[in-house]
Formats: structure tokens, C-alpha cells, sequence
């Protein structure tokens, strides 16, 4: 199958019809229009039926992201509502889907070529087990990650195997359910094709292989023609194979005039296995936390990374404040957070990282903090932040405290790799120097501060401790939901320059911040009305200066269009324009792969200098992608002279864009994008946060497997320079502090890959669904070229319990209810059943998925759990989902509706026909 990263999202996956199973250029995309038709399916089946529980209609008014996050968070989503986070997630599964094709172009198991039934069952299965502990663990990024990949191979089966030849219509269910066994495999030595000279027969499959049903796949040669003697092949210019008889091939991957039936079927079968899996996830994780996955939640993260050491009594006392009054007033609004993250650093210690959705409890653990250590070091920040960055959403605000310069002042350029892979913005409030002296080995100051958050588009704030509280107004007005930038800039050395803006219609709560002293500036709207900084009260808005930063609140009438402001200083300052709207944009650079399928894939490091960079890029509107349009996309030097160099811009549809800018410009950039919001005919300006530059450095390497706690896994990768061959250092650094080993140098001659092996070692109390976030970075001897490679993977403990629990209904009680539907609101009946693990793992939830009366079920401790279900006679139909410690899921269904309609009145079973009439079963 084909992966082109961007080609579909919402509309593609549910448009027209679908030309699925295409060559690159061919048409749609096949794992995009499936995966995302699937995806989007489930969510809004999931968001219904949260919507349903809580009492309130779910009704998109449109199918764009930021529509259906709006009607799937309900009557509390008032206000700006951003889609950009859900279509992120889908894009993060889309890309990892298309690598499939470029990492595991040889790999049998990865696309059911080769008859590879057991393997690929084996990937499929091992995945799903990591996605739920992914889940369980709140690391939603790994989740999704993983689920990319295996969507992948579970839809390759259709295309490439012979299932819907043998007139199956529904999928094999034993994909994805490893306690059945994959049955009538044709051997090796069995022959399953006739030869087709033409390479384009309607059906090759030999007419034995039809009849006894035997399933087979195509054999696949990448780098040879051999394959067994009478086999099927997979067909299609890069297979070898096709080429030895019997040639030709039964993939169904293109729709050609002599497989239309055949492809079509594939298509629809892969789809609804689609939805199989994403509904055993989905019970796995519960609804809640599905759509957490799929970043359907309030957009707004709350992150705090805390000195703790004495001399920080006061901050921390203000960040507490600031927790408190973000919790207490925008409870119960949109702009509510949707998680609270607080990580607290010390000397020598940091962390833990503490995750939570309830506000409450983060009250709490913030409530917990106290001001003690410390010493004469500097502190721990940099390590607190490197938790901070792995664990949050990416795209998240987190916000720092200190007083005092990084004692681990080494991680400065994993902090930079983790912004920009993350692209989450940091920002620093600094509060000293306290007078605690540097011991560390490279000079630390906060200079490395104001880097940093330069480099993720964040603020570095140099107050007193007097003044702290009136610099924290920062946190409230990034804490929200459908922030945007409009611009921000930085000049290292100050002069005079008018920077001019542009202002649209739907931004609200426009907030200019400067920083940096001395300053002086003139803001001037579009009808040239101006306000300096020494009117606090202007015109144009309010004006607070504390400490290093002038923050500007422009007025709720302000007007549209281009505004200015002239800025005079001597010293370095920064400049940002923020606001609310959910007209945004989503991006990242990518590379070109080739092969069988080629595609697209999101580049880990900085893009190659050199070379022109691509991006792929999604612009979300208020409404449908076609609500807006988009007049320029470039790059633009965040300190360097007012210059934005344009790409060329390639429209896929549906609002994605692919985006060639010839020539990169020299040093730090962004990406701004300028177009035409057509619900107020008004033109917009966005600018990424993050800040991008290129080297002549690629590193490569790919993670293929999980690693079990107490095991070693080892990481080949490669490093390539088109600068100067020499010495390059290596140095690699992961966020759970797990033993590793790597060459510390690799020699590079200039033009070609040296290699490399990474062991990582997951102790043996690693708590299953962890994930471990790895940087690799090359440096050459001289310092002046590098780049990074950000990896993740899973720990997850090896699954022995495939088996799902058991259920007998006992007892049903509807004798009660009327046959005149018109009167069931007076009646009830109730359901009594028993629930079992076998010999699992255990139970460890039960919940109820449809039926509007009320379960209850005596402890999970108990071998044999019972439950009780009691509902009106008006609600006739109960499910109710069990999942053990390990994810499976077991879902018990009963109806007291006769096929004429009336409720049955009177029903209590023996035990052999209730295991007839309501059994659990593993998937729909």
C-alpha cells in the first residue's frame, strides 16, 4: 500500500469514491483514506456516546476538526475551540503508518507478503498490547505511534493476502484475537497460483487453493527474483518475483480494470478491521481516555517546572497562587486545562513528574512544595525540564521557576532537540541571581535561559521576587484554549525598526509582550492612531511594565489590518504578538523516500543545509479546510533582517500543503504563513513558535520493537556529514535515566553513513507502558555543525494471558414490562450475570457501554464477580464491557426486544442456553 503523509484528512477520508490501494501521484492514498475514515468513524461514535452519558446532544455543525472537537466537548466549550490538536494526532498516525513502508520495505511479517501469517499476527498483536499500556500510562504520543504501524500491516493482510478471494467478506476476526488460531495456511511446499504472462489476470489463484480455502499471500522480492516453487507473487514493477512463474502477482494494492471487484472488496474489509481494532482500544481504554489519545480535550496544558531549593519560599508561593487562580476561574469554561503537569527540581534531585487531569489533585501536589536544600550550586533545571518536555503533550506552554543558573548546564542541546521535536514553547520566569555560586564546568548564566526560551518561542522574564506577581499575568493569557502567534522576532543587537503585523477579524485577546531594557516603542493601529509606552491607558489598549517585560492588552475593539510598532533601544530585546483563534496551522519538514511505496517522512532532525527544505503543512479554519486560502508560506530569520524567503506551494487539498523553499535562510527561522479567512473575507498572519536551522549532519535510526523491562535493546544508527569529514563526537541522553552505551566518536568521511550500536536497558521493575524518549546527537570536533535524532520507545512486559473474561447470565427479570411500548416508562426489568477471568490476569474494570439503567457488581477481587444490571423497560438493550490487567476485553450483550418488537416478558434460562443467548465476545 501506498502512505502519503498530508494527502487526506477529514473531508479525503469520508469524500467521493475512494481509489484506494494507489501508487505515489496515483490517487488517494490508501492507509490515509482507510485509517482516517476508521478514525474518524470511532471518534465520533465515542464522542456521542460520552456526550449521551453526560446528558447533551452531540451535533457537529460540519465535519472540520475544529467543529467536531466543539460538539464532542459539549455546552462547556464556549469560546474559541481548536481543532489543531485532533488533527495533529491524526497526522501522527498517518506519518508513522507511511514509515512502515520506508522502514520495513523488506520485512515480510510488516505487510503479510511471503506467506508471513504468524509474524505479522505476532506485530499486530504485540502492538495493540503496547498501545493499551501506552494508554493506561497517559503516554498517548507512543500510543498513537504504535498504532500508526500497526493499522498498517493489519490493512497490508487485505491487500496482499488471498482472503478476499476466497469470498470472505467480513475480516479475520483472528488478527486480532490471538486465543483463536490462524487455521488453513498453505504450506511452503503447496502451490496457490497459475502463471499470468500479461501480469494483469482478474484472479490467479488456483482453483485448489479456492476450493479448500487454503489462505496465502504474494511472495515479495525487493533485492531478489527467488521465491518458492508455484507461489503466488506480489506483483508490480519493484517485485523481482513477478517476473518467475508463476508470474505476475495478487496484490490488490492499485485498482486496475481487471481487480476492480477485488480491490474494492479489499478496501471495505480492511476498513471495517479497522474499526475492530480501534473498538478493542477503545473498551481497553475506556472513552475518556480514547479521545485523550486522539487529542480530543481542551487544547490548554498547565506545565510547571519548580526550583525548590530555599531561596525559592516566594516563587513558589506565586506559582501556587497562579495554579490556584488558573483552576478557580476558568473552571467549567473552554479555556479549562485539560491537564496539569508540575515537575520540581533541587540540588542535587529532580522531579517526579506528576500528571493529572483533576484540578483538584494538582492543587494538592503544588500545595506540597517546600522551599529547602540547595547550597551553593546551581540547580537542577535543565534535567526538570527534559522531564517536563517528554511528558507533556507536544505543542504544550511550560513555565519555569529559578532562581539560580543549570548546574546541568550539558543538556542545553538536548533541551534545544526536544523543543524543536516537540515544538512546546518555554518560558522562564528568573527571579536571582540569589548569590549562590557556579561549581558546573561550562559557564552557565541566564543567558542560556533566554536561548532557550528564544528557541521554543517563549518569554524569558528577569523579575524581582517583589515583583513576580505581576509577572505571572503571562501564564493566565497563555493558558488557553486556540492560542496563536502572529509574530514574534528578536534583535540581538538594539536599534530602531517598525515591525508591522497584521490583525484579522477572528483573533480576540490580543497580547503584545516586549522584553528587554532599556525600551521604548510607539503602537499604531491601521487608521494611524498611536499609543507610546508611557501611557499605561491608551487608546489601543493597557500597558504593564514589571522587570525586563512590557506587556500590551489591546483594547476588544481593535481594528483589523496592518498594525506597527516602532521599537527604539540599545540592548537585545524580543518581541511577540499572541491572540486566540482557531485559524492555525500545523506543520513539519519532511524527506522524500523512494522505494516499492514511496512517500514522505517527518524529519527527527534539523532539514539538510544545502538542499531545498520541504514541509508538509495542514491549515485549519474556522470551519472546512475550504474556509480559507492560503496567499504565501515562507521562512523567515527571527533575529536577522525583515526577510521572508517563499516556497513554492503545492496544494494537496483538504487544506494540506506541501511546501519547497529552494533556498533556507542562514541561521535561526520560522514559518509564516499569510492568507484569506473567507467567513470575514479578512486576510490572516500566523508564525510557528519554534525555531529551525539546518546542517550538513543526518543521523538515522530507526526503533523496530518494544523492549521488555530488564532487557537490553540494541539501536543500530548512522551518521552521515556533507561537510567536513573528522571526528565526530556522539552523545546520547534519555529521559528515564535507563543505562546506555554507544560509541562516544565515530570518524566520518564526508559523503558516506559510518555506524553505529546503541544499547538501552530497561530495568527489570520498568512499569509496563512506559515510554522512553532517546536523543542521539553528532557533533563535529570543531563545534560548529550538529544535528539530533529524537527516538521513542515503549517498555511493555511480554503478554502471556490472551484470553478474555467470561460472562453467564443468570437471571433476567422483564416480566414486567407492557408490550404497549407507549407505557414502559412506569416498568423496569434487571439482568443478573456472572463475570470470570479464567486463569488471566484478573479483572480490573467493568463499565457499561450502551443501556441507560444503572450496573453494579460485586468486588473485582473475587474469582467469580457478580453483576446487576437494572434499567426501564423503555432502555431494552445492555452492554457492558469487562478488561483485565492486561487489555482484554470482554463484552457482554442482551436484549429483552422480540423480534416483533415487544419486550419479552418473563425470562429466566437454563444455564447452557444463557451461555447461548448473552456470551461476551471479543470484538464486534
Amino acid at each position: 500500500m501506498t502512505s502519503l503523509l498530508g494527502v487526506a484528512l477529514l473531508a479525503l477520508a469520508l469524500s467521493g469514491p475512494t481509489v484506494a490501494f494507489a501508487p505515489l501521484g496515483g490517487g488517494t492514498s490508501t492507509h490515509v483514506s482507510i485509517t482516517g475514515t476508521a478514525l474518524l468513524q470511532k471518534v465520533t461514535e465515542t464522542c456521542r456516546a460520552v456526550a449521551e452519558a453526560a446528558g447533551h446532544e452531540f451535533n457537529p455543525t460540519g465535519s472540520s476538526p475544529v467543529e467536531l472537537v466543539q460538539a464532542c466537548l459539549g455546552p462547556t466549550a464556549t469560546g474559541d475551540v481548536s481543532g489543531a490538536k485532533f488533527h495533529s494526532a491524526l497526522q501522527e498516525i498517518y506519518v508513522q503508518n507511511g514509515l512502515v513502508d520506508r522502514d520495513f520495505v523488506n520485512s515480510p511479517p510488516h505487510h503479510f507478503d511471503s506467506e508471513a501469517f504468524l509474524e505479522g499476527r505476532s506485530l499486530i498483536m504485540e502492538g495493540m498490547s503496547a498501545i493499551k499500556a501506552n494508554i493506561r500510562e497517559e503516554n498517548f504520543k507512543a500510543a498513537r505511534e504504535t498504532l500508526g504501524r500497526v493499522l498498517h500491516t493489519l490493512q497490508d493482510f487485505y491487500s496482499h493476502s488471498n482472503w478476499v478471494e476466497l469470498g470472505n467478506t467480513e475480516p479475520y476476526i483472528n488478527l486480532i484475537q490471538p486465543d483463536l488460531p490462524l487455521e488453513n495456511l498453505a504450506d511452503v511446499n503447496t502451490a496457490t497460483c497459475s502463471d499470468c504472462s500479461s501480469g494483469t489476470c482478474p484472479n490467479p489463484i488456483l482453483p485448489d487453493i479456492l476450493k479448500e480455502k487454503k489462505l496465502t499471500s504474494g511472495y515479495m522480492g525487493i533485492f531478489t527474483s527467488a521465491k518458492p516453487s508455484g507461489k503466488c507473487s506480489h506483483g508490480g514493477a519493484a517485485d523481482l518475483t513477478s517476473n518467475t512463474v508463476p508470474r505476475g502477482g495478487i496484490s490488490k494494492d492499485e485498482r486496475r480494470s481487471d481487480n476492480v471487484a477485488l480491490h474494492e472488496a479489499a478496501v471495505k474489509t480492511a476498513t471495517v478491521a479497522s474499526l475492530q481494532l480501534l473498538e478493542d482500544i477503545r473498551s481497553a481504554a475506556g472513552d475518556r481516555d480514547f479521545l485523550r489519545m486522539m487529542g480530543i480535550a481542551r487544547s490548554s496544558v498547565v506545565c510547571f517546572v519548580i526550583d525548590t531549593t530555599g531561596s525559592m519560599s516566594d516563587d513558589i508561593e506565586e506559582a501556587r497562587s497562579v495554579v490556584y487562580e488558573i483552576i478557580d476561574s476558568k473552571k467549567g469554561t473552554q479555556d479549562e486545562p485539560s491537564e496539569y503537569i508540575l515537575v520540581p527540581f533541587n540540588d542535587p534531585g529532580f522531579g517526579p513528574m506528576i500528571r493529572t487531569t483533576d484540578p483538584e489533585k494538582m492543587k494538592t501536589e503544588i500545595a506540597k512544595l517546600k522551599a529547602n536544600g540547595g547550597g551553593d550550586e546551581p540547580e537542577m533545571c535543565l534535567s526538570g525540564l527534559q522531564l517536563a518536555l517528554t511528558g507533556a503533550p507536544s505543542s504544550s506552554n511550560i513555565y519555569v521557576f529559578t532562581d539560580a543558573t543549570a548546574k546541568d548546564i550539558a543538556l542545553k542541546d538536548t533541551i534545544v532537540a526536544l523543543i524543536r521535536s516537540t515544538k512546546s514553547t518555554v518560558s522562564f520566569f528568573m527571579t536571582g541571581p540569589s548569590g549562590r555560586h557556579r561549581r558546573s564546568v561550562r559557564a552557565a548564566s541566564f543567558t542560556d535561559y533566554r536561548d532557550l526560551a528564544l528557541a521554543s518561542g517563549g518569554q524569558a522574564i528577569t523579575v524581582s521576587k517583589a515583583q513576580l506577581p505581576q509577572a505571572t499575568d503571562v501564564i493566565l493569557d497563555t493558558s488557553t484554549s486556540a492560542l496563536v502567534t502572529v509574530l514574534q522576532r528578536a534583535r540581538n543587537v538594539g536599534n530602531e525598526e517598525t515591525f508591522p503585523f497584521l490583525l484579522d477579524e477572528s483573533l480576540k485577546n490580543i497580547t503584545i509582550y516586549i522584553t528587554g531594557t532599556p525600551i521604548t516603542f510607539t503602537l499604531t493601529n491601521p487608521a494611524g492612531v498611536s499609543q507610546n509606552q508611557n501611557e499605561t491607558n491608551g487608546k489601543l489598549g493597557t500597558i504593564q511594565a514589571v522587570g525586563n517585560l512590557r506587556r500590551i492588552r489591546l483594547n476588544s475593539d481593535k481594528q483589523s489590518g496592518t498594525w506597527r510598532i516602532n521599537i527604539k533601544s540599545n540592548q537585545p530585546y524580543t518581541l511577540k504578538v499572541t491572540g486566540q483563534s482557531t485559524i492555525t496551522f500545523i506543520y513539519d519538514f519532511v524527506e522524500k523516500f523512494t522505494g516499492p511505496h514511496p512517500g514522505y517522512a517527518v524529519l527527527s532532525g534539523r532539514p539538510q543545509s544545502g538542499q531545498p527544505a520541504t514541509l508538509m503543512l495542514s491549515v485549519i479554519g474556522r470551519k472546512e479546510p475550504s474556509s480559507v486560502s492560503v496567499k504565501d508560506i515562507g521562512l523567515v530569520v527571527v533575529s536577522g533582517p525583515e526577510a521572508v524567503t517563499s516556497g513554492s506551494i503545492t496544494d494537496m487539498g483538504n487544506g494540506d500543503i506541501l511546501v519547497t523553499v529552494d533556498t533556507v535562510p542562514e541561521g535561526e527561522f520560522v514559518v509564516v504563513l499569510k492568507g484569506t479567512d473567507k467567513v470575514s473575507n479578512s486576510e490572516f498572519q500566523r508564525q510557528s513558535t519554534t525555531q529551525m536551522s539546518v546542517s550538513k549532519v543526518n543521523i538515522q535510526a530507526v526503533v523496530d520493537s518494544n523492549v521488555e523491562p530488564g532487557q537490553t535493546l540494541m539501536l543500530p544508527f548512522s551518521v552521515m556529514t556533507q561537510g567536513v569529514g573528522g571526528t565526530y563526537t556522539i552523545d546520547a541522553r534519555n529521559d528515564r535515566k535507563f543505562s546506555m552505551t554507544y560509541p562516544p566518536r565515530l570518524e566520518l568521511t564526508t559523503g558516506q553513513y559510518a555506524n553505529g550500536t546503541l544499547s538501552i536497558t530497561a530495568p527489570a521493575d520498568t512499569k509496563s507502558g512506559t515510554d522512553v524518549t532517546l536523543t542521539i546527537e553528532a557533533k563535529s570536533s570543531s563545534g560548529a555543525d550538529s544535528n539530533y535524532n529524537v527516538l521513542r520507545l515503549s517498555v511493555v512486559t511480554k503478554i502471556t494471558d490472551f484470553y478474555q473474561p467470561q460472562c453467564v447470565v443468570f437471571g433476567v427479570l422483564a416480566e414486567d414490562c407492557p408490550k404497549d411500548l407507549s407505557q414502559c416508562g412506569s416498568f423496569s426489568w434487571e439482568l443478573s450475570a456472572n463475570l470470570t477471568d479464567g486463569n488471566g490476569t484478573g479483572i480490573e474494570s467493568i463499565s457499561l457501554r450502551q443501556g441507560n439503567g444503572s450496573l453494579s457488581h460485586s468486588s473485582l477481587q473475587a474469582s467469580i464477580i457478580q453483576a446487576r444490571y437494572n434499567a426501564s423497560c423503555c432502555s431494552q438493550i445492555v452492554e457492558f464491557i469487562a478488561v483485565d490487567k492486561v487489555g482484554n476485553v470482554g463484552k457482554c450483550y442482551h436484549s429483552i426486544v422480540r423480534s416483533g418488537g415487544a419486550p419479552v416478558l418473563s425470562l429466566s434460562l437454563p444455564l447452557w442456553l444463557c451461555l447461548l443467548a448473552s456470551m461476551f465476545v471479543g470484538n464486534p
